[in-house]
């Protein structure tokens, strides 16, 4: 089981993830290779083996009014195809999720059709890393206008519409307010791309009450053997925030509550370690945490296991429950290095 963290790196002093002047100043992919370069050398570092990348490595390659930018990827072949053999000599999963605006079933014509653009970049630049079908572009279904029915008919509709080298790294993820994990499930079905089950999202939005061993199981049997499934996990966000509004001369101070579906800065160890016990017992998939501190989470939450002695634990229940693993899938344990005077998980 690896561990990965999104896009931002707050170890090291910070990392930058892309170039990110303005398109007046000239900036492009070949600049953000060189800092994925230095994120991968931070990740072996780390002994961390999955990353999600930005969805804006090659900044202003979809945009329709610059057209200059459209030939990035073409023109960083080398570089890419140089970048694609030390992602795999690391091990490294690498995966992108495009943000809100995505939207591939939208009712504008417009929207979708730079939704449309933006896909094809990411498989293109995976494509051209020689990455292999574990390195994916995770989506949401997008807006419900029109009724679940209709918006799902629109997503497949552009979906089909996108290239085959598109389609094929296209993954859909259950959401917090609208796609729960019954309605991705149909929608794989369909266009047969598999689901990344959103454990949070899952708590926040599952109306057909779907246990969460149960939920699990669902979506890792919609991964083709061979690939190791992924699904996102974190801990919502618990601390209360005190916002300030001038008022005149004076300073008017109130609290605000958090929402059940935003991400906390850290994992909690203690659900984690129920979930690794419990709901993930035998079962073989990748686990993207997100969480406000990246990285810092991650390590902190790896070496929390560590001294709780749950990898141990958990290798052993693997072990011994191999025949869990979905559909054939054998049951692998997490990893673990020797290193001073305990092991460390390779996340």
């Amino acid at each position: 089981m690896r561990l990965g963290f999104a896009v931002k790196v707050l170890g090291a002093g910070g990392l930058p993830s892309q170039d990110m002047r303005r398109w007046q100043s000239g900036p492009h992919l070949r600049v953000s290779l060189e800092y994925l370069r230095a994120i991968l050398a931070y990740l072996e570092d780390s002994d961390i083996r999955m990353y999600r990348m930005t969805s804006s490595l090659a900044p202003y390659a979809t945009h329709p009014d610059l057209p200059q930018f459209h030939g990035q990827v073409a023109g960083c072949a080398a570089e890419l195809a140089d970048l694609g053999d030390a992602v795999r000599a690391s091990g490294v999963r690498l995966s992108s999720h495009p943000g809100q605006y995505i939207v591939l079933n939208s009712e504008d014509a417009r929207v979708r059709a730079g939704a449309a653009r933006d896909l094809e970049v990411q498989a293109e630049l995976f494509d051209a890393m020689g990455l292999g079908p574990e390195a994916v572009v995770v989506l949401h279904v997008g807006g419900a206008a029109g009724g679940k029915a209709a918006a799902m008919d629109r997503f497949c509709a552009g979906f089909e519409a996108l290239t085959e080298a598109a389609r094929r790294r296209l993954v859909v993820e259950n959401d917090d307010r609208t796609f729960a994990l019954c309605d991705v499930l149909e929608l794989s079905r369909r266009i047969a791309r598999p689901v990344v089950w959103d454990i949070l999202h899952h708590h926040c939005n599952d109306p057909e009450r779907i246990g969460d061993r149960e939920a699990l199981g669902l979506a890792l049997d919609t991964w083709p053997a061979g690939v190791k499934p992924k699904i996102h996990y974190s801990t919502p966000k618990t601390a209360v925030e005190e916002r300030r509004k001038k008022v005149g001369r004076r300073v008017e101070r109130s609290l605000v509550l958090p929402q059940l579906r935003a991400h906390a800065d850290m994992l909690d160890p203690i659900a984690f370690e129920h979930f690794l016990r419990e709901t993930a017992a035998g079962l073989e998939f990748d686990v993207m945490l997100e969480a406000k501190a990246k990285d810092l989470a991650l390590l902190r939450l790896r070496e929390q296991l560590v001294a709780r002695d749950v990898l141990a634990a958990h290798n052993a229940t693997i072990a011994s429950t191999s025949t869990c693993a979905p559909r054939g899938r054998p049951a692998t344990a997490i990893p673990t290095r020797a290193g001073g005077s305990s092991p460390r998980s390779s996340a």
